[in-house]
């Protein structure tokens, strides 16, 4: 029987330091029920945290905060403000900046330099390509993600740089897996192109020249939530079990009793 919990009314605070930051209650399953709200959140990082931002997300009751991030991320914006009595988990996922040396050209390359790795769709080919290889070659992580949730980690936030590519894709297994609407799902994903959402871009000492037309064109795709992307994970999903059933069973190890916890802690009842 599905456990009967308070519900929160679902606000969007405008956070100073955090960007993207989403509670994904609200949205609707195949068999009419609806995310809870307060049980699962996401966004970009939170290594900048203000004192307000800190004080708000320390009111959400949080279990565990789910980073995404690798350690060159870490290095480059710094760790996650502390929240007291919040689990903190570090789970570094695939994404395209595998290579310092990609985020090093993106930072700091010449106009020729990003044309040439950049331009002609390679851009958006590499973004397409992360997201598949975080369905094939990160299954042991999503399926500790999942039982996490199900055994105690609610409520949660997921991040990573962003809060788009790594968390966005694990925010969709999680909504997928408890029966969310496919459609819901992608809507919530492109919410992450709201301009007040978008990670902040910087280059250099960011002069114009720097932050050139020409130059946000070239970096768009990395910086996009485009469906292209998360239907390539879709994709892959289908091409690799034939459904997403399939994949949460055999992929990740997602049993009857997993998902039934899942969608007790994460659900409204039917």
């Amino acid at each position: 029987m599905t456990q009967q919990l308070p519900q929160v009314p679902s606000t969007e605070p405008e956070l100073t330091g955090v960007r993207n930051f989403r509670d994904v209650g609200g949205l609707p399953t195949v068999d009419g029920g609806r995310v809870r709200h307060g049980r699962l959140f996401r966004s970009g990082h939170l290594a900048h945290a203000t004192e307000g931002d800190a004080a708000f997300l320390a009111t959400l009751g949080l279990h565990t905060v789910f980073d995404f991030r690798n350690a060159a991320d870490i290095r480059l914006e710094g760790p996650d403000v502390e929240l007291p009595g919040v689990r903190n988990v570090n789970m570094p996922l695939s994404d395209p900046a595998d290579g310092a040396e990609f985020w090093k050209m993106i930072r700091e390359g010449n106009i020729e330099q990003l044309r040439s790795i950049l331009a002609d769709d390679k851009a958006a080919g590499r973004m397409a390509e992360s997201y598949r290889r975080m369905i094939t070659d990160r299954t042991d992580e999503h399926s500790r993600i999942l039982h996490a949730l199900a055994d105690s980690s609610v409520p949660a936030l997921m991040h990573c740089a962003a809060g788009k590519d790594r968390a966005g894709l694990a925010i969709a297994i999680s909504l997928l897996a408890v029966g969310v609407e496919r459609e819901a799902v992608e809507a919530d994903y492109l919410k992450s192109n709201d301009p007040h959402r978008r990670y902040l871009v910087r280059r250099g000492d960011n002069s114009p020249e720097a932050l050139s037309p020409e130059v946000m064109e070239l970096l768009s795709p990395l910086f996009d939530a485009r469906l292209e992307y998360l239907h390539s994970a879709f994709d892959t999903i289908e091409r690799t079990w034939g459904t997403t059933e399939r994949y949460l069973t055999e992929g990740l190890g997602i049993g009857p009793g997993t998902r039934e916890r899942l969608r007790e802690r994460l659900l409204t009842a039917v």
